[in-house]
């Protein structure tokens, strides 16, 4: 019987490179060895999100990258979180175990309430329980992750940890898999890209699109001119490459190194490259936009196919937490 694997992702809008580097590969080729649940949780945007006008289209612009990336509900059950109401009755019930000073010492929290003071809402200090209910309500038994998300799944399996101890063994504690990509810096070559940070290149951006936002992506500092050789290591650019231009990369390399190109062709590559490697993906995508219904039916079928394991295992945690009478 294959292990599961439980991933979600914000309904940000359409993805970019950074998204898809990082997270949405990694989905897919999950796809053949696990038993897949991915989600868009709308709920978790709420905590930062206080315009939600956009919320609908942001899910529907994001299913539409993940199916035209190579997700599939003939492999994977894709779904929207709210769609799936049992999240939201065991996120209650699991924040009745779980000690608030857990949740007051995560690094997210405190940057989050720095980030938007005017704010600081309950759902953002739970935010640690959603996601932990968002886990183990599929019984997941993997969670693909980023470096930078490992301290939020610990919590996690902390708080599944303690449920299992105070009311016996209901839930597996979630294992991480590590992303073969943690990070992808913007373009700016500071961040990591994202949208907050206006340094990304969306995968449904045009190939024109494309060539003007790597045009202004920063390179090497040190190099001031034309002749002065680079150091690939420290530029962005080059790190690139190595996804997007992987049978050039050594070439590339050592003409940097040599000052036999400079940034701009550089940069002019990597364009290239990326629209090379996402026009396969890009023409996908526009045909699922032709078809927004078969869209529909895959969240309804999703969701459907989630909330049928979601309701056995809130019935057990009910049981368990002496909410519903044990079955004779």
């Amino acid at each position: 019987m294959k292990k599961r694997v439980f991933s979600g992702a914000r309904p940000t809008g359409r993805q970019h490179i950074g998204n898809y580097l990082g997270a949405i590969q990694n989905y897919v080729k999950l796809q053949d060895e696990y038993d897949c649940v991915y989600c868009i949780v709308d709920i978790h945007a709420l905590t930062t999100l206080e315009d939600t006008g956009r919320l609908q289209e942001n899910t529907y612009e994001m299913m539409l990258d993940w199916l035209a990336a190579g997700l599939t509900p003939e492999k994977s059950i894709l779904f929207v979180q709210s769609h799936v109401p049992e999240v939201m009755v065991l996120h209650t019930l699991l924040s009745m175990v779980t000690p608030l000073g857990w949740l007051l010492r995560v690094p997210t929290f405190k940057e989050k309430a720095r980030m938007q003071p005017q704010n600081v809402n309950y759902g953002l200090v739970g935010y640690p329980v959603l996601m932990t209910a968002d886990i183990v309500l599929y019984k997941a038994d993997v969670v693909p992750v980023g470096e930078d998300q490992l301290p939020h799944l610990e919590l996690a399996r902390e708080i599944a940890r303690r449920f299992n101890s105070l009311f016996g063994q209901t839930f597996p504690e979630p294992q991480s898999k590590l992303t073969t990509f943690p990070m992808v810096r913007g373009l700016n070559g500071v961040q990591k890209m994202g949208k907050s940070y206006d340094n990304y290149v969306e995968l449904a951006a045009t190939p024109e699109e494309t060539r003007k936002l790597v045009m202004t992506a920063v390179t090497d500092p040190a190099r001031q001119y034309r002749t002065d050789p680079g150091h690939p290591e420290v530029c962005n650019v080059y790190s690139l490459h190595q996804f997007f231009n992987p049978n050039r990369v050594a070439g590339i390399e050592s003409e940097c190194r040599a000052a036999a190109i400079g940034c701009v062709d550089c940069k002019k590559l990597l364009a290239e490259g990326i629209n090379r490697e996402l026009k396969e993906l890009r023409d996908k995508r526009a045909a699922f936009a032709a078809k927004p219904k078969y869209v529909a039916e895959v969240l309804a079928d999703g969701a459907k196919r989630a909330q049928a394991i979601a309701k056995v295992t809130l019935a057990e945690v009910e049981e368990k937490m002496g909410l519903i009478a044990p079955k004779r």
